[in-house]
């Protein structure tokens, strides 16, 4: 049974006004820092992996209105992908009611986080380690490589049985953590107006709205997911550079998976997916050659493997669980 759309409001026209939004909301939030700063002080800098934007004296109302504002962006995210996937709607042009909720939700939410972190500032962050957040993404970008195995393959256009299968089952739940994963990043960090936060926090409205369009066209449109999944370099390189850490394997081992897996999603022929090849050969030469030095150059395999390594050992956990579900059922 489908559900009545929203006729006179196109999934197209959804996406290009909530990607002009997230630009402008991101513009805002730098804007606002600039006149209205945030509480101080900050905990102390550590060495090592180390989030240093929170309050060193966090108060009752600080991690109220974190948590309070966590859960209920992340309850109200889960119930709308429960009640769509009770009766699915079927992927169409217009939106359907829920998009509609979700895209309004969710820019509720945005607001909201804003107002949070000028009045009390702190994040999930205070709480919890930003391994934590940075693994919930990482393991999304996974799921995806998992789900996408059936139209573009895992190595070089080659698709794996193994994947397949699990990419079934991760196709029909992936909402639950993909939304667990956003919105669990989105609360961890207050909005700040560094380069890192600023594109850390476009990236995240960019996720939310994708989120937002489930059961439309829009959210499979090929060049706008593979967008999302290519905006991560940015993101990573931009944090390394103002912090001064090392940034040369997040764009050559990110642009790796580009070349070995991703590339074959689009429709290019070969002779221009082998010049994207060489082009990315060329370049990875060139960074390690003017950056770190041409010795460093094995790191540009770090990402690769541990993405691939992670895509069978998430394939077999997806395959083992669902079997024992069915099992007990």
């Amino acid at each position: 049974m489908q559900s009545p759309q929203h006729r006179s409001l196109d999934s197209s026209w959804a996406l290009a006004a909530g990607i002009a939004f997230s630009a402008l909301f991101t513009a805002f939030i730098w804007y606002s820092g600039t006149i209205w700063p945030t509480p101080a002080p900050y905990l102390p800098e550590r060495p090592g992996f180390w989030y240093e934007w929170q309050l060193a004296e966090p108060t009752f109302w600080t991690r109220a209105t974190a948590w309070g504002g966590y859960l209920a962006h992340q309850l109200m995210l889960w119930w709308l992908i429960w009640t769509a996937q009770r009766r699915p709607p079927g992927y169409t042009r217009g939106l359907h009611p829920v998009n509609v909720r979700a895209l309004g939700g969710n820019a509720l939410f945005i607001g909201l986080h804003w107002l949070q972190t000028r009045l009390w500032y702190d994040g999930l962050a205070q709480d919890v380690h930003e391994v934590t957040s940075f693994a919930s993404v990482a393991v999304m970008l996974v799921v995806i490589l998992i789900m996408e195995n059936h139209r573009r393959g895992l190595f070089f256009g080659r698709k794996v049985s193994l994947v397949s299968a699990a990419g079934e089952v991760a196709r029909k739940y992936h909402g639950y953590y993909f939304a667990w994963a956003i919105v669990y990043t989105f609360w961890y960090h207050p909005m700040e107006n560094t380069p890192g936060h600023l594109m850390g926090f476009l990236y995240m409205f960019l996720l939310l709205l994708q989120g937002s369009l489930f059961f439309t066209r829009s959210h499979l449109n090929r060049w706008w997911t593979l967008t999302l999944e290519m905006l991560v370099i940015a993101h990573a390189v931009l944090v390394g550079m103002t912090n001064g850490t090392r940034w040369e394997h997040f764009v050559t081992g990110l642009l790796g998976l580009f070349v070995i897996t991703q590339i074959h999603g689009l429709p290019w022929n070969r002779a221009v997916r082998l010049a994207a090849s060489v082009a990315y050969l060329l370049s990875v030469v060139l960074i390690y050659h003017y950056g770190r030095g041409l010795i460093y150059i094995w790191e540009v395999f770090m990402i690769p493997v541990w993405d691939f390594a992670a895509v069978f050992l998430f394939s077999l956990l997806i395959i083992g669980g669902a079997r024992l579900v069915q099992a007990r059922s």
